[in-house]
């Protein structure tokens, strides 16, 4: 049941908005859980490897499903 916690709907909002939630959800997490953020902003596809870079969480996955790219981030 903890892991629907881990999930961030950050359709509809736009750059740098999805990537700054990630950031605060992120912070409330232990390393190494992860986090699902969906998101629909065609920026997010270049911003959130570069986040995830940038700031030692592992990208684990992302993916297309129809219109919304979801994303797997494992926090460091």
């Amino acid at each position: 049941m903890t892991k629907d916690l881990n999930v961030l709907d950050a359709t509809g909002l736009l750059c740098p908005l999805p990537v700054l939630k990630a950031r605060k959800r992120l912070q409330s997490l232990t390393s190494g859980e992860m986090l699902t953020m969906h998101a629909d902003d065609p920026a997010a596809i270049v911003d959130v490897p570069h986040f995830c870079s940038e700031t030692g969480h592992h990208l684990v996955s992302s993916e297309l499903d129809g219109p919304v790219q979801v994303y797997v981030i494992r926090k460091k």
